[in-house]
């Protein structure tokens, strides 16, 4: 009876709540919100601009750009939430922008986390979802979801290997019989690939750009191999020697010397996990392999440099940058069937 009346009466939104993105999926629906995380406000203030509305794409274009008295925020920060109050205010226009406001019922939400995630940190999820508007709260997390999402056989008494690269965090897991055997999670991932990047062009050329035209190189020309033709991209920034904005060419070799060290924590992060294992899974990662999601794994030539340092396959999921909503919208279309696995307050 519940779950019916949950069904009918109620909407259901299923919130992969992330770094740089947060996507908010209906079950049956599809992903209703893919925007980015981000929150405009008044210098010294909490009250977000434009009457609530300067949230997602609108307050993206002003990263970097704000005049004096105003604030472009990211009230996230490695999947959990750092600002609290402006979380609040970023949840609750993306879950009525998503909704369309047509259910006057408080939804029932499953918001994707980190498996890193602390009590604290679970505490302010929970909380500035629950004053965003909603009613029934679930967490899930994100290495589960890409697991469901990308179709892995995670019921089967097989290992099923899922690594998902977000904005602020890696999150790696081993499933087998429907539940995470060996799991571990990083604090390094999109977002600190985009800051080496920052930190080499100041360290090599003087330059000094933003994260915004960093993380412009690492989609247009950057990689984690080689390329059969390399490319290159001219940028703007700072002489930090002349004071005098001037431009450079950047090549995706210097782009791919840059987030190298990066890289090799999510290799160090997927060792750790596979070493966690008994051997009869790892015999079956042999075969089975890597599953990779989240926007990190559009880098080019990810795939290739994961089986190069731990000889198994990789395979990258279809839709990566969606992969864990899409999951997050599965386990909740059967959260009768989920419900003992996620966590609660």
């Amino acid at each position: 009876m519940l779950n019916w009346f949950r069904r009918n009466f109620t909407s259901q939104l299923a919130i992969d709540l992330g770094t740089t993105a947060t996507r908010i999926g209906l079950p049956a629906e599809g992903i209703r919100l893919d925007e980015p995380s981000v929150v405009a406000v008044g210098q010294g203030q909490t009250g977000v601009l434009a009457k609530g509305t300067a949230v997602g794409r609108m307050a993206s274009q002003m990263l970097g750009r704000t005049p004096e008295g105003i604030r472009a925020v990211q009230p996230i920060a490695h999947g959990v939430i750092s600002d609290f109050e402006l979380a609040e205010s970023m949840l609750r226009y993306f879950m009525q922008k998503a909704s369309g406001g047509r259910l006057p019922l408080r939804p029932c939400v499953l918001i994707t986390v980190p498996a890193c995630i602390t009590k604290v940190e679970k505490r302010a999820v929970i909380n500035s979802a629950e004053r965003a508007g909603a009613g029934q709260i679930w967490l899930i997390e994100k290495s589960r979801a890409a697991a469901v999402g990308a179709g892995l056989p995670i019921s089967e008494p097989v290992a099923s290997l899922v690594c998902d690269i977000g904005g602020g965090t890696t999150e790696v897991a081993v499933m087998s019989l429907g539940d995470i055997v060996a799991r571990d999670s990083i604090r390094s991932a999109g977002s600190a690939m985009d800051t080496a990047i920052v930190k080499y062009l100041r360290r090599r050329y003087s330059l000094r750009i933003g994260s915004q035209t960093a993380e412009t190189l690492k989609t247009n020309i950057g990689s984690a191999a080689a390329l059969d033709h390399e490319l290159s991209l001219e940028v703007s920034g700072l002489d930090t020697a002349s004071g005098i904005p001037r431009k450079a060419m950047i090549t995706s070799e210097e782009i791919r010397e840059a987030v190298q060290p990066v890289l090799a924590d999510i290799v160090d992060c997927l060792r750790t996990t596979i070493e966690q294992c008994q051997p009869e899974l790892i015999a079956d990662l042999a075969d089975t392999g890597i599953m990779l999601s989240g926007g990190g794994a559009l880098l080019r030539g990810i795939d290739r440099h994961l089986n190069r340092h731990l000889g198994i396959p990789v395979r990258i999921a279809d839709a990566p940058r969606t992969t864990v909503a899409k999951g997050a919208m599965i386990c909740l279309d059967h959260l009768e069937l989920w419900q003992d696995r996620l966590l609660s307050d």
